[in-house]
């Protein structure tokens, strides 16, 4: 790990960057928001840990109410449960013998559990789950439109969880039906006529598996872009909403909801350069943020236009040039994508009130095993 670039005490102005910083203000509305969301309701929030990475932070939202946390990587599991969160749903298949030895392991210290897509990947996990004297909960994946992992909805489906209930080492929990492609269709109206077609997938082969004898105790998926349709269903016991806690500048152009919840999340960045009277270059470049989404923007300056990016560099645009940034001014920036900027960061710098108030340490950042 890279040493922190604050202390605690120390003013924001003092802060070393680039460097991502929490506005813990903002964060903990968000928090609130998601947890007034779900108070008093059937359905359970199990926010995506694979977005902020930080057991600090999935603990925060366990004391809000939430179930657990979902994981995408073994490895991101185990920083979880060794950081404390006592439940955990791998939201991903995994293979391999020492990744499947790995996650088994983890049921001894925790509730964790799977999800698959393969008879072959069914019969590894029951032998390591048997070798390891545990019985391994597991979620069948279905493809509701994402075209990723999981198995067809309705009749596939079943085979599959049939074959799952009919493993000693392993114990058929319910359905993984995840949309990401919905999350950022922009439009609420398209959005929701998307979610509809596939909501209405999960409900054939919810109803299909109850005729066939099996139960399904667990129907999860959902994120910060879908949240709502998924919880009204009636269908979903679990949400796995995750970038309400920061939020970023591609999740802001989605319209309704995730409106409700503000951008707790900024790379502060400095102005190293104003060579040119139109042109200002600050220190967070493509090491310092991801931009698969788009550029970042500059908070509070809609004169300033992050234009492009490259390694060290942040080159901006200054369409008011009586107003511009000088050199050494720090400028806060709203990433593009949170997740894989988060994902190039040791900590989080905490602020509030100008000052910074706690370093939290980003465990699970590059747990790609």
């Amino acid at each position: 790990m890279t040493r922190p670039p604050a202390e605690v005490g120390m003013p924001v102005a003092e802060i070393e960057t680039p460097a991502l910083v929490v506005d813990l203000d903002a964060y903990e509305r968000n928090l609130d928001r998601m947890a007034a969301h779900f108070a008093g309701q059937p359905v359970r929030l199990r926010p995506h840990a694979k977005t902020h990475k930080c057991p600090v932070v999935a603990l925060h939202q366990v004391a809000r109410g939430a179930v657990g946390a979902c994981c995408q990587k073994v490895g991101e599991a185990e920083a979880m449960v060794y950081g404390g969160v006592r439940n955990v749903l791998v939201t991903n298949e995994i293979v391999g013998a020492r990744k499947i030895a790995r996650l088994v392991g983890l049921v001894k210290q925790a509730e964790v559990a799977v999800c698959v897509d393969d008879a072959d990947n069914v019969g590894a996990l029951d032998e390591a789950a048997r070798a390891f004297g545990v019985r391994l909960p597991v979620l069948v994946e279905i493809d509701i439109g994402m075209r990723r992992c999981g198995v067809e909805p309705g009749e596939p489906a079943v085979r599959l969880a049939r074959h799952v209930a009919a493993q000693r080492g392993l114990r058929f929990l319910g359905l993984q039906a995840y949309h990401g492609r919905a999350q950022h269709i922009q439009d609420l109206g398209k959005r929701r006529e998307v979610m509809e077609e596939a909501i209405g997938q999960v409900r054939g082969t919810v109803e299909l598996l109850q005729r066939s004898g099996l139960a399904c105790e667990v129907v999860s998926g959902a994120g910060t872009g879908t949240y709502q349709f998924e919880s009204a269903s009636g269908l979903y016991t679990e949400i796995q909403a995750g970038s309400y806690v920061f939020m970023d500048a591609d999740y802001k152009r989605v319209a309704g909801f995730p409106s409700e919840f503000e951008n707790a999340l900024f790379v502060l960045a400095t102005v190293m350069s104003r060579a040119a009277r139109d042109r200002a270059v600050v220190d967070a470049g493509l090491k310092a943020l991801a931009v698969d989404s788009g550029m970042p923007l500059v908070q509070g300056r809609p004169d300033v236009e992050y234009q492009r990016a490259s390694d060290e560099h942040g080159i901006l645009l200054l369409r008011n040039p009586s107003a511009t940034p000088r050199l050494g001014d720090q400028l806060w920036l709203i990433p593009g994508h949170c997740d894989p900027t988060i994902n190039l960061y040791d900590w989080y710098v905490c602020v509030r009130g100008g000052r910074v108030e706690a370093l939290w340490p980003i465990t699970a950042r590059g747990a790609v095993l």
